[in-house]
């Protein structure tokens, strides 16, 4: 068999381990077995760290939001239940800022954790939508209610009312029929 030479191809893939590996110390940027060696372990810890990086600015802006507080007379643990039972959704790093940039905001926010620690009734956001959606629905039943003047609707909303109240072959029907099934 005929000897077939790997030419550009593999000085191309050296190349480019090389060139990953600029500014590596000693024979890890120089000698490409090394360089090769330290650009997969220069992977594994890259990705290592960029979950690692989320955790330590974690810590990091709980540590800013506990001494906000610690200035405020109250813990860490204590503020954010306190938010928690007063139904406020603001991450730590807006927090963090937050404790850093406006420090009277941030008093606030304080001030509403405390009230709710006090009264100690949680208040979801569940539980204001579900009232917010009973408003609707009886906003809604009155509007029903307030057009019960069939005359006046058009032949395209007397079907709508017709389907919604499940008469039997409304799509037929003339509007004086649809009026009379109506009512």
């Amino acid at each position: 068999m005929t000897r077939v030479k790997g030419g550009t191809v593999s000085k191309n893939r050296r190349r480019k381990v090389l060139k990953s590996a600029k500014g590596y110390f000693g024979s890890k940027h120089r000698l490409y077995k090394t360089a090769q060696e330290q650009v997969f372990h220069s992977g594994v810890y890259a990705y290592r760290d960029r979950r690692q990086n989320k955790r330590n600015f974690r810590k990091l802006w709980i540590t800013r939001i506990n001494a906000g507080c610690r200035e405020n007379d109250i813990s860490y643990s204590k503020f954010i239940n306190g938010l928690n039972l007063a139904g406020v959704t603001v991450n730590r790093k807006m927090l963090s800022e937050l404790a850093i940039d406006d420090p009277k905001s941030f008093t606030n926010l304080v001030d509403i954790a405390k009230d709710a620690l006090k009264s100690g009734k949680k208040t979801t956001v569940k539980e204001a939508t579900k009232s917010e959606v009973k408003k609707v629905e009886k906003t809604e039943e009155t509007k029903t209610e307030e057009k019960k003047d069939y005359s006046k609707m058009t032949l395209t909303e007397l079907k709508a009312v017709a389907k919604e109240q499940g008469v039997k072959g409304y799509s037929t029907m003339k509007k004086d029929e649809l009026i009379l099934n109506l009512k």
